[in-house]
């Protein structure tokens, strides 16, 4: 390659001059034309004085320089010609035939000018034929310059279309016919035309004429000199039209007649006129037939040398073909093998002695001889072949991976005569492919499939990979990560320390284990355990994150679990001693208030003493019934008829700018439970939401069957699955702020004023709901109201009744495709979950605006399955309302923490909308699904 490279670097380089009619004028051909336009000037100068001096008529003068003028402007135009072959300009093809018209009006003239083959000119040629020839013929040659100029450009002009030849043909025909039209007008219409010279003198007419004549050439000079830039042939046409200004002036205005001075001074300023582009063009000719034979010479030195290159260089090949590790073999288009090198030898197993003549199909599996076939058709076509992956047979019949390259291979004459192979065996990279193919596929399926948050970053912490975990984890999709910092997304508390143990890695610690906070796509954080190593070789950092919210939820589940029974131990002791004491009080004062009883004074500080004493008993019963450790009478009871009759002792408790209104399940199962504490409970909550509701409101009090299962039992902890009544009180206040909702059921704790309240009242609820075996749940949001729901245990030894065997039939599932948005991810994920084992497409949604993303993208959504209280600009309702006015086909199902017929009331609901109340069963679930799917 390296002598090649040289070789081609040496070769001779054939510089094709630019023609004169587009090769830029140097200062040299500027200064050569001044020199002649100069001198020339002068003679004129000298010759003007001295022109009308008569001088012996010369006849043989006049034929001999209109002899010459013709042959030069023949030999000018067939030159500009050949250059108009190449160049197709129509500018040169005007000014050929400026030089064909002088050339023909030259050979006229003579022929009819008086005394030269007849004494009055030949075709009848008249006393003015000569004259008015001589006039036309220095007319038209400026104005055909004239043309030329306007049409000339810098690249050489327009140019024609079609064969030049046509054009060539058309000019020359032109020519001709203008010059025989021209020749009968002043010779057989001779006696028609003005006169012109009388008696051998000029007439004034004839002044008028040359003087037109006359600016028509300097208006070729002025127009050639304003259409720049200056070809050569430019610059000596300029002093072509000076010598042609100087013929004319010297010939027809400052002479007197004919053979005087002047005309034969004109006559040699023409000739001149003639000659100067002509030697121009035949200087360059002769250079350019110089420069031919030198490039010849050296085309013959080259040709010695190629041969010389090109047989080393074959001898070059020959011993690249025998040393390449890759086997390399030619055969014929019939497909024997022709050429058969050492590679070929030791990948196949045959000698070359024993392929060559051969078919190539003694290394061809039968199953791929068609194949051989299609290549030779191919290769025959002119057609090449790149990396081919195919198999091909050792000798011992073992099969071989191979990748082939073939091109034509032709003879001298350029026919191809046969093909070029190029075998390389790819057998173990084959094996090694595959073998990383399915690591890599393996590897890819871990990352797709991980539940865990698997990144890849760079050095500088910018995302390379992010596996599609992260959309359940942080609700981004990986192309929303991919290519930002690591930093726009952790904690800010937690940069320094992710930046410490990246550090650490790659310093060289491996398996770097570190929790540190992401922010959720809705801006919540989510707490992550992250394992992390750095890879030197690629330079990136692996992460593989853990999500903790479910470890956390459940741990501070477990710790307000243990924090509520360490309370309701502490409070029970409290109560049980304070009791102790209360008993010594009230059983002393009544004796204190025998021995008082006449004096009056004395009496009432005792009755308030009383009065005291059985207030603190209230107050340990109600530490009692948060510790669990009340008395109760459970018995059967109807909560129907009980929540009827705490409606109507609630009445004059709570005012009339409250309505309470009772929505019971008229088949609702009996509780076993204290029917005074659940009647004291009822008072409690109600108390409570009059008090979120200072100007009046709804409350609604509700009762309904439930059957709470195994997942929802695992959200809430010391509570078993299984049927319960649900009794919900829930009001349309001002709702609880959501950093306070966990402390609701402490001791002691309350958001009133000092003074207005002891803060045991849910406490109480609570304990005593705990105490009967039951769960008590409370949904709120700010300025939305509160929901309690107490789920006492259903009573043992009854019939089933008919909504409990509805329960128990087989729950139905279907294969529809459900958006589940809810922004809770605890219940979202129990959601989705139910959802799945339901048979259905579940996709989810943490908020409104995520929830209208996935319904422009997914036009296959049956339902939209929507919590009514969302955090954000959106809440359920008006993400349905948008998204029926997106997609008007789409059913909606709501879900809420309130009771149906609050929310109803509440107007944020229309009447006859879907509400799947939280908490739900499966069975429940399933029913309401079916039910929305099928709405």
């Amino acid at each position: 390659m390296l002598k090649t490279g040289l070789h081609e670097m040496n070769a001779p380089v054939i510089d094709r001059s630019a023609f004169l009619s587009t090769l830029s004028a140097t200062s040299t051909d500027r200064t050569a034309a001044l020199w002649i336009v100069g001198i020339s000037s002068i003679l004129f100068a000298l010759a003007v004085p001295f022109a009308g001096i008569k001088l012996p008529p010369v006849p043989a003068f006049v034929a001999s320089y209109q002899s010459a003028l013709a042959v030069c402007d023949t030999v000018t135009a067939v030159l500009l010609l050949s250059q108009f072959s190449v160049l197709r300009t129509r500018a040169l093809l005007w000014l050929s035939s400026g030089y064909l018209f002088t050339a023909a009006a030259a050979l006229i003239h003579a022929l009819t000018f008086p005394g030269l083959f007849a004494p009055t000119g030949l075709f009848g040629a008249g006393a003015q034929t000569t004259v008015w020839l001589y006039m036309i013929w220095h007319g038209a040659f400026p104005l055909l310059v004239l043309g030329y100029a306007w049409l000339k450009e810098e690249d050489g002009g327009p140019r024609i279309r079609g064969a030049t030849s046509n054009a060539i043909y058309t000019i020359v025909l032109g020519v001709v016919a203008t010059m025989g039209a021209f020749t009968w007008i002043v010779t057989a219409q001779h006696d028609l035309l003005p006169v012109l010279l009388r008696d051998g003198r000029y007439t004034p007419t004839m002044i008028g004429v040359v003087s037109f004549v006359w600016s028509l050439s300097f208006a070729a000079i002025v127009s050639l000199w304003f259409r720049r830039p200056h070809s050569v042939i430019d610059v000596w046409l300029m002093v072509v039209m000076c010598a042609w200004l100087f013929d004319i002036a010297l010939s027809a205005i400052v002479n007197v007649a004919r053979f005087d001075l002047g005309f034969y001074a004109g006559r040699l300023y023409g000739l001149c006129a003639s000659s100067f582009v002509l030697a121009v063009l035949l200087i360059e000719n002769v250079r350019l037939q110089a420069r031919t034979v030198g490039l010849v010479g050296r085309l013959r030195e080259q040709s010695a040398s190629d041969r010389d290159f090109y047989g080393k260089r074959l001898a070059l090949y020959g011993a690249v073909v025998e040393s390449s590790n890759d086997a390399i073999i030619t055969q014929s288009l019939n497909g024997v093998i022709t050429g058969w090198n050492r590679a070929a030898e030791h990948l196949f197993g045959y000698s070359a002695a024993e392929a060559v003549g051969k078919s190539i199909d003694i290394i061809v599996p039968e199953d791929r001889k068609p194949e051989v076939r299609s290549i030779l058709n191919r290769i025959s076509s002119n057609e090449s072949i790149a990396q081919h992956e195919t198999v091909r047979l050792r000798k011992d019949g073992r099969a071989l991976d191979v990748v082939l390259n073939v091109s034509p291979l032709r003879a001298e004459s350029g026919e191809i005569v046969g093909a070029s192979k190029i075998a390389h065996d790819i057998t173990e990279e084959k094996q090694s492919r595959e073998k990383l193919r399915r690591e890599i596929e393996e590897r890819q399926r871990i990352f797709e499939t991980s539940q865990d948050l698997i990144l890849v970053t760079d050095g500088f912490g910018n995302f390379i990979q992010v596996s599609p975990s992260v959309k359940d984890i942080l609700g981004y999709s990986p192309e929303e990560m991919i290519g930002h910092s690591a930093t726009e997304f952790i904690h800010p508390d937690d940069l320094d320390r992710t930046r410490e143990e990246m550090r650490a890695a790659r310093r060289g610690a491996v398996k770097r284990s570190f929790e540190a906070r992401y922010y959720h796509y809705d801006g919540h954080e989510v707490a992550l355990n992250w394992m992390g190593t750095w890879s030197e070789p690629v330079k990136r950092h692996f992460f593989i994150g853990r999500d903790l919210t479910e470890k956390q939820a459940a741990e501070a589940q477990f710790r307000q679990v243990q924090k509520m029974d360490s309370i309701g131990q502490l409070t029970g002791g409290v109560a049980h001693d304070f009791n102790n004491v209360l008993t010594v009080i009230t059983g002393t004062i009544g004796i204190l208030s025998d021995a008082v009883a006449d004096r009056p004074e004395l009496a009432a500080i005792t009755k308030l003493i009383d009065d005291a004493a059985e207030r603190g008993a209230q107050l340990t019963k109600h530490l009692l019934a948060f510790a669990r450790k009340q008395p109760l009478q459970p018995r059967e009871i109807d909560v129907n008829a009980l929540a009827l009759e705490a409606a109507k002792l609630l009445h004059p408790t709570l005012g009339e700018q409250i309505t309470i209104m009772p929505q019971l399940t008229e088949d609702a199962w009996p509780a076993l439970v204290d029917p005074g504490q659940l009647s004291t409970a009822i008072l409690n909550l109600a108390l409570n939401a009059r008090d979120a509701m200072p100007e009046g409101g709804t409350l609604v009090l509700e009762t309904r069957n439930v059957f709470l299962d195994d997942g929802y039992a695992s959200m809430n902890a010391d509570m078993v699955a299984g049927s319960y009544v649900m009794i919900a009180v829930s009001d349309t206040g001002s709702g609880i702020p959501p950093e306070l909702i966990d402390r609701v059921f402490d001791p002691f704790f309350t958001t009133k004023e000092v003074g207005k309240g002891t803060g045991l009242g849910l406490s109480m609820v609570f304990g005593f709901v705990k105490q009967s075996g039951g769960h008590i749940k409370i949904y709120s949001e700010e300025g939305h109201g509160t929901s309690v729901k107490i789920y006492l245990p259903r009573s043992s030894g009854v019939q089933e009744t008919d909504i409990e065997a509805l329960q128990n039939v087989p729950i139905t599932g279907g294969d529809e495709k459900i958006l589940i948005v809810e922004d809770d991810a605890l219940v979202r994920q129990y959601v989705v979950s139910q959802v799945k084992s339901l048979g259905y497409t579940a996709l989810e949604a943490a908020n409104g605006a995520e929830a209208l993303t996935i319904i422009d993208s997914d036009k296959t959504i049956d339902l939209l399955f929507t919590d009514i209280i969302m955090p954000g600009n959106m809440n359920g309702r008006q993400l349905a309302d948008e998204a029926a006015r997106r997609r008007p086909d789409l059913k909606t199902l709501f879900t809420s923490g309130y009771t149906e017929n609050a929310i109803v009331h509440h107007g944020r609901l229309d009447s006859g909308v879907l509400l799947l109340a939280k908490p739900y069963r499966k069975s429940e679930l399933a029913k309401m699904l079916r039910t929305a799917l099928a709405s």
